[in-house]
């Protein structure tokens, strides 16, 4: 079974979710992540060419979640059966998901919060159901930023302009702008967005 290092903060995939990488010569953290980014990327290119409106619903979260992650694993796309550190119980992400994009709908439609703070947490508890095995940060930032871009016509964040992966200092403003949100304390996790 490979060990990989995971960053602070990161949620570690267990034996049977690492069954599931389908580049078998990947044996470190950095070379997942290289090729987990280049999935991305396709994945990014796959957005711009539809710039998708209709995302806050549970076939287009997993639909993106498969882009960004169907070269690495075969469980991309498909939600977590186990349980994490973070994230309600599996048997609940449909229902918590389900709650979530009806919340998001009403902000929008009933204008609750700014843009920002509508994505910001938005993002906060798509992190906190914790949808998927892995990739559960990289894609819910993704989707705040589809949020702002195509359904609210604003800049997608800037995510404190590092990459959140690789850098330890911007990775625990993040963490802990997450954990200020978990407090209903949205102002840290608005300041780093924008950073």
């Amino acid at each position: 079974m490979i060990q990989f290092e995971y960053p602070d903060g990161a949620t570690p995939i267990n034996a049977d979710e690492t069954e599931g990488l389908l580049l078998t010569h990947i044996t470190t953290r950095a070379e997942l992540d290289r090729w987990e980014q280049d999935n991305i990327n396709e994945a990014l290119s796959w957005i711009e060419e539809r710039k998708p409106k209709d995302i806050l619903n549970e076939p287009f979260m997993k639909l993106l979640h498969k882009k960004m992650f169907c070269n690495l694993w075969k469980w991309a796309g498909n939600f977590r059966q186990s349980k994490k550190s973070i994230g309600v119980p599996w048997y609940r992400i449909s229902v918590d998901l389900k709650q979530l994009c009806d919340d998001v709908k009403y902000w929008i439609e009933n204008k609750t919060f700014s843009e920002d703070e509508t994505a910001a947490r938005f993002h906060h508890r798509l992190v906190s159901i914790h949808l998927f095995p892995n990739g559960n940060g990289r894609h819910a930032r993704l989707m705040a930023d589809i949020l702002l871009e195509n359904v609210l016509n604003k800049a997608p964040f800037t995510w404190g302009s590092a990459n959140l992966i690789v850098s330890r200092v911007d990775r625990k403003k993040y963490i802990e702008s997450l954990v200020a949100a978990d407090r209903n304390d949205y102002e840290p996790l608005l300041v780093f967005v924008r950073s």
